[in-house]
């Protein structure tokens, strides 16, 4: 209510100064008739000049003066009918004044009424940081968000290709164990906008492919619920993304998704930084940078970043991760040898932050690996022990505090 009595005070006080000025109607110019008046009066000193001097005769200047007085006089009624007389109708004027009061005080209640938040208070970083927190662990799970979206067009296809999928279907069904035919079923599913049975043969396919599998398919499978829940990133699509970036921290379209993710819980400084370092990571053709570039100056000023365009596939380092050798052996490795690898991988980065140190980042990525891991008591006491090390740093606090806050160990 504060609000609202100082907001209309202030336009009600505009509005008035506005109307007082077109009530009075104040003239900024000089009347004609002043100026015409110290002309005449100059003109009666240069005749009294004239006769001292013998250039006219006394006849002429007492002729010359009859008529200079009567221009003075002349003169001066009208200079007198200037100043009684109104310069514009009264009655319009106040009209007018009123209207332009009601327009202002009426105009700028109603803007605010319509763009503004009306009873929203003024958050600080560290309240919006914890809200932020709360939105990722409660925002609306994967079944919620699917139930709210509209029915989609399907395409337009040839009645023989959906007699193939339809085939496809029953022969996937008949060999629930055939991890190709499921992968087949996931992409034609998808391609007929059917996004909800696309990414259940998915999951079946890295379920049946004995951890056979890369951050391609965790990214891809966190890809069909994003478009099944109608581009929002669900609980269980970032569960899917964080599998893929403990696999690949590099992998574009993870971390393309991830600052989508980001920006959906209200942390949009966190999304710009993660999206800045794809788009300096490149390559300039690839379709998550594209997507990048037609989102990420929103997003900065989101953030409060002025943004300066940024040229895909700079220089900039990459964290620490695994190299694409190291995936592509990953790939020819058995279930039991994959989780020990990347076991591996962790705790490299791990002892190397405990002896040598680490940016923000790179203690955020090892929490979310160890939370991925199912290590949550470690993931806790590196969390801990990140906070120690950047307590005089509000931003590096603000990206441990969400990624702990996503991985379930905020308090």
């Amino acid at each position: 209510m504060i609000f609202w009595t100082v907001t209309a005070l202030i336009a009600f006080a505009a509005a008035l100064l506005l109307a007082m000025i077109i009530i009075r109607a104040r003239e900024q110019g000089e009347p004609a008739a002043a100026y015409d008046l110290r002309v005449y009066r100059q003109q009666l000193r240069e005749v009294d000049k004239d006769l001292a001097r013998g250039v006219i005769a006394e006849a002429d200047a007492d002729r010359i003066r009859t008529e200079i007085s009567r221009r003075i006089l002349a003169a001066d009624a009208q200079l007198q009918k200037r100043k009684s007389g109104p310069s514009q109708p009264r009655a319009l004027s106040l009209g007018f004044a009123i209207a332009t009061a009601l327009l202002i005080t009426g105009g700028t209640l109603g803007l605010y009424w319509q763009l503004g938040a009306p009873g929203y208070a003024d958050l600080g970083l560290q309240d919006r940081i914890r809200l932020a927190g709360e939105r990722a662990e409660n925002r609306p799970s994967q079944i919620e968000a699917e139930a709210d979206v509209p029915a989609i067009q399907r395409p337009e296809v040839e009645e023989g290709y959906l007699k193939l999928v339809e085939q496809l279907r029953k022969t996937a069904g008949e060999r629930e164990d055939d991890a190709r035919g499921q992968a087949l079923l996931a992409q034609h599913e998808a391609n007929l906008g059917n996004f909800k049975a696309a990414y259940q043969a998915k999951t079946n396919y890295i379920r049946l492919a004995e951890g056979k599998v890369n951050a391609r398919d965790f990214t891809e499978l966190a890809e069909l619920k994003i478009m099944a829940a109608g581009g929002y990133v669900s609980p269980e699509a970032q569960t899917d993304l964080q599998k893929a970036r403990a696999i690949d921290p590099s992998h574009g379209p993870a971390r393309y998704y991830w600052g989508l993710m980001l920006g959906q819980i209200g942390r949009p400084d966190l999304a710009y930084r993660e999206w800045a370092a794809t788009l300096r990571d490149g390559p300039a053709d690839a379709l998550w940078v594209k997507g990048i570039q037609g989102q990420i100056e929103e997003m900065a000023f989101r953030a409060g970043v002025e943004y300066r365009p940024i040229t895909p596939g700079g220089t900039a380092p990459a964290l620490p991760g695994p190299s694409a050798e190291d995936m592509a052996g990953a790939s020819e490795l058995s279930p039991e040898e994959q989780q020990e690898m990347i076991r591996g991988m962790v705790t490299r980065l791990s002892d190397r932050l405990a002896t040598e140190g680490g940016s923000a980042e790179e203690w955020a990525r090892l929490i979310g690996a160890l939370s991925v891991l199912g290590e949550t008591e470690r993931a806790r006491t590196v969390y801990d022990e990140a906070r120690g090390a950047f307590e005089a740093d509000a931003e590096a606090l603000a990206l441990l505090d969400t990624i702990a806050a996503q991985a379930g160990l905020a308090e």
